[in-house]
């Protein structure tokens, strides 16, 4: 049977996929709320939920650096790919040595579109429908939540030396929109190195900065706070932003409570 991937690769898959490696921390989530954790054969060092999988599973490496011969060694029957998590010599690598899929995801629909490819592709199809209304409800009681919201100019930092944030054609700066948050760095691509000096002139309502990838602490809102003393700085948990998967089903109260600081 034929499958296509969110690159429109097209997947000739004869029988379904028993031994999986997953390269994307937040797919890894997905695979075992999908009910495929004991098919699982390999994850990265980040794939962290559950927690257990670190312990269970073989480590075949990060996100952007892959240990080829151990993916070699669990003879896998697919591997799992993600446009943006990892490189595309990693996807070349993974192609060679057998069935590869990779996601491309900068939405929630492109997040419902990938359970509903995984549904089928791992024969979970009751499971992956199930996933989708849970949370395409969730999604439309946040649209009712923040109906009167009013909006507010913000910047979601990722990195500090250089200071970066998530800026347009990003996950992130599609939840920021839903959340009625207008990303001060949208007219700029993907994540940017800014300057601290350029944006104390706009008038921003709040500075997220983010658990992951930098890891920002209480710390940094001090250091940020002697610059910007009119704006909120608060850390946010960054796999509410930038995990797509079954972690969505979790993010909406997450977002609530957000708006609650503000």
């Amino acid at each position: 049977m034929e499958f296509k991937d969110q690159l429109n690769t097209t997947l000739d898959i004869k029988n379904t996929p028993k031994r999986i490696i997953c390269l994307v921390p937040s797919l890894t989530e997905l695979l075992v709320d999908l009910g495929l954790e004991d098919d699982i054969v390999g994850v990265t060092k980040f794939c962290v939920h559950p927690s257990s999988l670190l312990k269970e599973k073989i480590i075949v490496g990060g996100t952007k650096n892959i240990k080829v011969d151990k993916i070699k060694a669990l003879q896998p029957a697919i591997i799992l790919c993600n446009k943006e998590e990892n490189t595309k010599e990693i996807v070349e690598t993974c192609r060679r040595i057998t069935t590869t899929h990779v996601s491309d995801i900068y939405t929630i629909t492109d997040t419902l579109e990938l359970i509903h490819q995984y549904g089928k592709l791992f024969s979970c199809e009751a499971k992956a429908e199930h996933l989708i209304l849970e949370i395409q409800q969730k999604q439309t009681d946040f649209i009712d939540f923040t109906a009167t919201k009013s909006i507010k100019k913000v910047a979601y930092f990722i990195w500090r030396k250089p200071w970066m944030v998530a800026a347009n054609s990003t996950f992130i700066n599609h939840l920021l929109r839903l959340n009625k948050f207008e990303n001060i760095y949208n007219e700029q691509e993907r994540y940017p190195e800014i300057d601290l000096e350029k944006l104390r002139k706009k008038n921003l309502d709040a500075i997220f900065l983010s658990s992951e990838p930098f890891p920002f602490q209480e710390k940094h809102i001090i250091e940020l706070q002697k610059k910007f003393k009119s704006t909120k700085i608060i850390l946010v948990d960054g796999e509410y932003f930038s995990w797509y998967g079954s972690r969505l089903v979790k993010s909406f109260d997450y977002f609530k409570m957000l708006h609650s600081q503000l």
